[in-house]
């Protein structure tokens, strides 16, 4: 049977199709998919080989899985999402993200594991940096951040983590230009650590966080690093998420989508490695148009607009069109600088039309740089 509009993840009485439903479509006698809408978990898992700014031409796979924890449930959908990839400047990473709702939604677990070993382009800190200021540094790293969060009223949640970040085997180039890098004056060392507590404060209405149609998504969590702990200095940050999705049109599943994101260090000094950057937010999205730790520094501010929309009925095909900003602030001063626009199209392909998971395809555009990002689920 088709999947139409008694899906609770689709709006559309048109049928959907997916790239396994053009698969299957090439077989003469095609077996019965064992997916399916009412199925309880429903997975993505796409090996690709490709290009993209961040990473050159890479090898990756990721893959994805979206459920329900209750089988009756018609509310949130869990997920999990795990990456490896291994790229031509010899960046190997291991990436897993786990949002999880309890039975009766009165518990949210969310999770952050990451094991990388990092051969990385860093160009100083603030929003004037060149690319004079290149500094190659390599690194492994490894992080756990955990949160459980409790209900407190309707889709309201609050609740504590704890966040650990492990940076090893730290070694730098220098800048390109041959001046004295940002990283050297900050304070250069082979290894740091940032061990501590964060409280965290959640609203979420959306029910499908891998690509929502509507619903709002707002987080507060403020991280406090202590010695005691293990970190190597005390020091605390507060970041802010915010998004908002618009369903332009009552037939349609075109959606207007907003990003805000800050992200501040209050007080302390923490390791060069651990300060706001660009593609260093949860999901590595961040900056759109810039390859990822373009940009760095005591604080950032960033803001993002993006339009969805269907270029075939069935859904199998889409297409966004997003614009970013984004500035940060200098390290002697703490004063934001410059804005940094970020723009591009991109193309959506439905993955698996139950969990409504795209694999995203965006050319993004900004200041002296332009490449391809690559997503399975929505960019937010």
């Amino acid at each position: 049977m088709e999947n139409r509009s008694t899906s609770p993840l689709k709006d559309t009485v048109v049928a959907q199709k997916d790239i396994i439903d053009i698969i299957r479509s090439f077989r003469k006698k095609p077996p019965a998919r064992t997916d399916s809408v009412s199925k309880q978990f429903n997975f993505s898992l796409v090996p690709s080989a490709g290009y993209t700014l961040s990473t050159g031409f890479a090898a990756d796979l990721s893959g994805n899985v979206v459920f329900y924890t209750d089988k009756n449930s018609t509310e949130k959908l869990s997920t999990a999402f795990s990456n490896v990839t291994y790229d031509q400047h010899k960046q190997f990473l291991f990436h897993t993200n786990t949002n999880i709702w309890s039975k009766n939604l009165n518990y949210n677990y969310i999770g952050d594991w990451r094991f990388l070993k990092y051969p990385e382009s860093t160009f100083g800190l603030g929003s004037l940096t060149t690319e004079g200021e290149t500094n190659l540094i390599n690194y492994s790293y490894f992080r756990f951040y955990q949160t459980v969060l409790r209900k407190i009223y309707s889709s309201l949640y609050t609740g504590f983590g704890y966040n650990f970040d492990y940076h090893y085997h730290i070694t730098q180039t220098g800048n390109a230009d041959k001046t004295i890098s940002d990283f050297k004056i900050y304070g250069l060392n082979s290894k740091s650590r940032s061990s501590g507590l964060t409280y965290n404060l959640l609203f979420d209405n959306r029910k499908n966080p891998v690509n929502p149609l509507n619903g709002v998504y707002a987080n507060a969590i403020y991280r406090s690093n202590f010695q005691f702990l293990g970190s190597d200095s005390n020091w605390q940050s507060l970041t802010f998420d915010f998004r908002k999705y618009f369903k332009v049109g009552e037939k349609s599943n075109n959606i207007l989508a907003f990003w805000m994101l800050d992200w501040l260090i209050l007080n302390g000094h923490p390791p060069y490695l651990d300060l706001p950057s660009t593609g260093w937010d949860t999901n590595g999205n961040t900056g759109r148009g810039y390859p990822q730790g373009r940009f760095r520094g005591n604080g950032m501010l960033y803001l993002e607009g993006e339009y969805r929309f269907n270029i075939t009925r069935n859904g199998l095909l889409g297409g966004v069109v997003f614009t970013n900003l984004e500035s940060f602030s200098s390290y002697q001063d703490s004063k934001f600088q410059r804005i940094l626009p970020g723009y591009g199209p991109g193309l959506r392909i439905k993955f698996n039309k139950h969990s409504n998971t795209n694999l995203c395809i965006d050319y993004g555009i900004g200041n002296s740089s332009q490449g391809f990002f690559v997503n399975l689920g929505e960019v937010f």
